[in-house]
């Protein structure tokens, strides 16, 4: 991605009404004169077993909602950002409509590197992506994609930070993967920075984040840190749009360099990609956990 621009209750009803208008009457009989007490003795006796059903369905339903072991990401919301779309190059006057990231101005998104054989960074992302999210529901939460397949155009870096707002994203992550000088190899994650915007509340989650995922992905895939950017694989930036309007935690992350032929021999192999997915999985619920 070097040199390239990336661009927001309800209620649990639970029988609280009946429970608190039972509990309310079986006071109410219990305070009552001896004889009256006497006579609805059977009623009182109804009110007060009444609650026991709806007491007991509501603790399975916490039960049911609480993480567990098997879905530990239960309540999570996570919004996974694959980097730009596959028919962002048939609409460079889309693409190339400058937005307002704030500490700029850029373009509303770009096409992506590719490998030297023409494997495209837009089609590993959406990979990448789709394994992840089948990875992330099973374990309980709920995923949100900022792109619904690998057809379109966009969206704008901008509206992609907007969708992490809407959904009220635990976390985010944006996959990417660099096209960088072809000397160079590994990975790195990209930090926001503290701009006097939007961002600034989060930077120390979105920071807590990222070292969750660099430690995940590099336990996980073996990829070495960046050799040519940032240091032990952080890059911290304040010039990308999906960082620097996005109210909640969130990074990006170079997955690899789609220019070294050892990196894309990595990036476009399946298997790879399930332990890119995987390895990134593993970090999201380490930080949400």
């Amino acid at each position: 991605m070097t040199g390239r621009a990336l661009a927001f209750s309800f209620l649990a009803l639970c029988g609280l009404g009946t429970a608190a208008c039972g509990g309310a009457t079986s006071s109410a009989a219990t305070g009552s004169n001896a004889p009256a007490a006497a006579s609805d003795a059977p009623a009182a006796a109804r009110l007060k077993s009444a609650p026991a059903e709806p007491a007991a369905s509501s603790a399975r339903a916490a039960t049911a909602s609480a993480p567990s072991a098997a879905r530990p990401l239960e309540g999570k919301i996570i919004v996974i950002d694959p980097g730009h779309n596959g028919g962002n190059y048939r609409h460079p006057e889309v693409v190339n409509k400058k937005v307002n990231v704030l500490t700029q101005w850029k373009a509303c998104d770009t096409t992506g590197t590719a490998t030297n054989d023409g494997y495209s960074e837009a089609a590993f992302t959406w990979d990448v992506a789709s394994r992840m999210v089948k990875l992330l529901k099973a374990k309980g939460a709920t995923v949100r994609l900022t792109r619904d397949g690998n057809s379109g155009v966009g969206p704008c870096i901008t509206q992609r930070a907007a969708i992490g707002n809407k959904a009220h994203a635990n976390a985010a992550v944006s996959i990417h993967a660099d096209g960088a000088p072809a000397s160079g190899r590994g990975f790195h994650i990209i930090m926001p920075k503290k701009i006097d915007g939007p961002v600034d509340p989060v930077v120390a989650r979105s920071k807590r984040l990222g070292l969750a995922l660099r430690s995940a992905y590099h336990d996980g895939t073996g990829m070495p840190y960046s050799t040519y950017i940032g240091k032990d694989a952080l890059d911290f930036r304040n010039d990308l749009g999906g960082l620097n309007l996005s109210t909640v935690p969130k990074v990006f992350i170079e997955t690899g360099n789609m220019r070294n032929a050892s990196d894309a021999g990595k990036l476009k192999d399946p298997r790879f990609r399930q332990r890119i997915a995987t390895s990134l999985v593993q970090g999201l619920q380490h930080y949400l956990g």
